[in-house]
């Protein structure tokens, strides 16, 4: 973040700004607020607030310098180290691919070509060798995420936003940084001059990285390695891990921290804060003899399947054959049989 700040330019609003007009205040008197106010006469601007922060039009409260502290000093060390943490990273296919790069048909990681790349001049060869190399659905990837920025630097000459894709570290430019930069996401660096903003864009790292032979062999020389310094930078070390074992669980559990620590405290007994009966009712129908026992579920599907069980078997007992309820009903709508055959006479 703090490197990423060194390419700023200074900006800030003009000095004048908001304090063009003649305007002043008309004093006390006229039962109106001491602001100053735009002279003249005839236009809705006329009378109005001028110069203070709160007018419509007046100067900035605070108004930002051109002398602010744009840029950041960052520590070499600092730097440096951050630079061999990407490149670390780069090499782990979790990393990589929490980063967004899409690396299912690459063979490994990291990717190390022949010095044979360095030395392509054009671009639709350079796109072939990219694809055979597994990374044609990374490309696709960053092709189809062009979009117009949202905002106003769509008219500040920065109109399209787009995803980043693999980096090509090389060791000589013979045609290698013409042939890719018009590939869109492709970048190139210098193995001598690698950028932190490069290699962790937007401060995330596991950036898809493409090595050169020649780039790659270099790393000794430049970084060099856990059991030596670096020759090309006076006094510096690759930062080695606090702990070569990560097992963590495993440390604290071995006989050997086990022996050495103090036995396990019992924790204090804990008594629960005394509440009184008078005033607590739940407490109250502890202390009550007479208090119904609270049910539990087990009760409640007790009392539920006797009480079905009752149901049925009055059903079975009372509700069969003529005797059921409907039946019983349907019978007060029919004829005795005295005035059927009453009717049948009738008829005949």
């Amino acid at each position: 973040m703090n490197v990423s700040k060194n390419k700023r330019q200074p900006r800030a609003v003009g000095g004048k700004v908001g304090y063009e007009t003649a305007a002043e205040s008309w004093g006390t008197g006229r039962a109106v607020a001491r602001v100053p106010r735009a002279p003249g006469g005839g236009t809705h601007r006329s009378g109005q607030g001028a110069f203070g922060n709160m007018c419509r039009g007046g100067g900035m409260f605070c108004p930002t310098k051109t002398w602010r502290r744009w840029h950041r000093r960052v520590n070499v060390k600092e730097k440096r180290n951050a630079i061999v943490t990407a490149l670390a990273s780069s090499c782990l296919p979790p990393l990589v691919m929490a980063r967004g790069h899409r690396i299912d048909e690459v063979a490994e990681l990291p990717m190390v070509v022949s010095d044979g790349i360095e030395s392509m001049t054009r671009t639709r060869p350079t796109f072939k060798v990219l694809e055979k190399l597994g990374l044609k659905e990374e490309l696709k990837k960053v092709a189809d995420s062009k979009k117009i920025r949202a905002g106003k630097g769509k008219a500040r000459n920065r109109r399209y936003k787009k995803r980043l894709g693999p980096l090509i570290i090389y060791n000589e430019d013979n045609g290698i940084v013409r042939a890719t930069r018009n590939i869109p996401g492709v970048e190139t660096a210098c193995v001598t001059r690698l950028n932190i903003l490069k290699l962790a864009p937007g401060g995330n790292f596991g950036r898809l990285v493409l090595w050169t032979e020649g780039a790659f062999k270099k790393l000794h020389d430049i970084y060099g390695t856990l059991k030596s310094g670096a020759p090309m930078k006076k006094g510096n070390h690759l930062p080695r891990a606090q702990m070569e074992n990560a097992d963590i669980a495993r440390i604290i559990n071995s006989t050997e921290v086990q022996s050495v620590l103090r036995p396990k405290l019992e924790a204090p007994k804990k008594f629960p804060k005394k509440r009184n009966a008078l005033k607590n009712k739940e407490v109250m129908k502890q202390l009550n003899p007479y208090e119904k026992p609270k049910e539990t579920e087990a009760d409640i599907k007790k009392r539920k399947a006797a009480r079905q069980a009752g149901v049925k078997e009055y059903r079975k007992k009372h509700k069969k054959g003529d005797e059921t309820f409907f039946k019983k009903l349907m019978k007060a709508f029919e004829k005795p049989k005295e005035e059927e055959a009453e009717d049948a006479e009738a008829e005949e």
